[in-house]
């Protein structure tokens, strides 16, 4: 082994094997690179696009508000005698029923008193035609000119007959005024407040208590002028949600009632009136919805024909990017005409089966070549909106 010659042979023979095994794995590494290629092109998902009948749905809020309310006032005097324990605040009191009564002696004895005098005026007419009926008959034994409307007791009967008209009438308003003593709801109510007592001594025109309607409220709601545009054409008596949101959230149907005719001229808005039956749910099992609540109102607007429902994100300065058949983006400038939530309306620009990108490459340009996922993706890109 201490032989030169055998040393230089193997370090020979080591370089000469070294060499060999770089250009064997420069060889592989070459045939590698040649034969894998890299498709640089950007990955994007595309959806058809879809025309569709929409319905817009027009969303506001309001305060809910009784349709009447009312400052209950005495129409006759007198001492209050009793109460109904329901006339109180909070109190929900149904139409016609006694809320106070007044102490009615006094009334009672001038019903009586007109009902007397009724027949006093009665017993006159009587008397008053059996004189007028005499006279009748001696006239026509006596020259025409001796006989005249006074013989013949025409102003008499006549005023008889008006005595008794007179004392019906005092009947009617003492029975008015007796009736009266009982004071009663106009309406289905709520008791708002009651100022009145026991042993009180109340004038007419005196106000008792306030009363809130509860057959009927209602909810005015501002409507902005893009949505205004997009009103249906006869909104009397059309169905609207009105949605009280809190801990139990739900929801009421009511009715358009009416357009208030007038801009709000520091808002520029129009405003409607929505009446929804039975707020309280006095008649029906449903949930209260209590004046002063304040509520979302949704109505529904007019149907847009042939429109396209696209998620904002993929549309940018007013244009969407589509693949055209040859796999490259194209820009394409679409007519926004409603924003609805994280949504936007498009009129035109688009057109069916359009291939709408919905994975837009970081720096997207026109004529970009790009490559189709498989994927698809599940969320429909145009969604029919849902019936209210």
């Amino acid at each position: 082994m201490n032989n030169p010659w055998i040393k230089a042979l193997l370090f020979v023979v080591i370089i000469v094997l070294g060499i060999g095994a770089m250009m064997t794995i420069s060889a592989s590494g070459q045939e590698e690179t040649e034969n894998e290629i890299i498709d640089t092109r950007p990955l994007v998902k595309i959806v058809p696009a879809e025309s569709i009948n929409y319905q817009v749905l027009i969303h506001s809020f309001g305060e809910v508000t009784p349709l009447e309310s009312t400052n209950l006032a005495a129409q006759v005097s007198g001492e209050v005698v009793s109460w109904n324990p329901k006339f109180v605040a909070g109190g929900l009191i149904k139409r016609g029923e006694t809320l106070f009564s007044i102490e009615k002696d006094a009334y009672e004895a001038a019903l009586l008193q007109a009902e007397a005098e009724l027949t006093q005026a009665q017993a006159s007419l009587i008397e008053e035609q059996a004189r007028a009926e005499v006279a009748k008959r001696e006239a026509k034994n006596l020259p025409s000119s001796q006989v005249s409307d006074l013989y013949l007791r025409k102003p008499q009967l006549l005023s008889a007959q008006a005595s008794v008209k007179s004392a019906q009438a005092r009947i009617k308003i003492a029975q008015r005024d007796l009736n009266n003593c009982d004071i009663t709801a106009p309406y289905d109510a709520l008791v708002i407040e009651r100022s009145i007592g026991l042993g009180d001594f109340v004038n007419s025109g005196m106000v008792a208590g306030r009363l809130n309607s509860i057959e009927y409220a209602e909810v005015l709601f501002p409507i902005a002028g893009f949505d205004s545009a997009f009103l249906p054409s006869r909104l009397e008596n059309q169905e609207a949600i009105v949605i009280n949101k809190g801990v139990k959230t739900f929801s009421r149907v009511g009715k358009i009632a009416r357009d208030t005719g007038v801009i709000d001229q520091s808002t520029r808005m129009s405003h409607i009136v929505v009446r929804i039956t039975d707020p309280y749910g006095l008649k029906s099992q449903v949930p209260a919805l209590k004046f002063g609540s304040y509520v979302e109102v949704n109505i529904s607007g007019q149907t847009l024909q042939n429109v396209y429902r696209l998620p904002q994100d993929l549309v940018t300065n007013r244009q969407v990017w589509v693949v055209d058949k040859y796999n490259k983006l194209q820009p394409k400038p679409v007519e926004i005409i409603r924003e609805e939530g994280t949504f936007f309306i498009v009129k035109s620009g688009l057109q069916e089966n359009d291939r709408v990108v919905t994975t837009v490459p970081e720096y997207p340009q026109k004529n970009m070549e790009v490559r189709l996922s498989s994927e698809h993706k599940e969320d429909d890109l145009v969604v029919q909106q849902t019936n209210l």
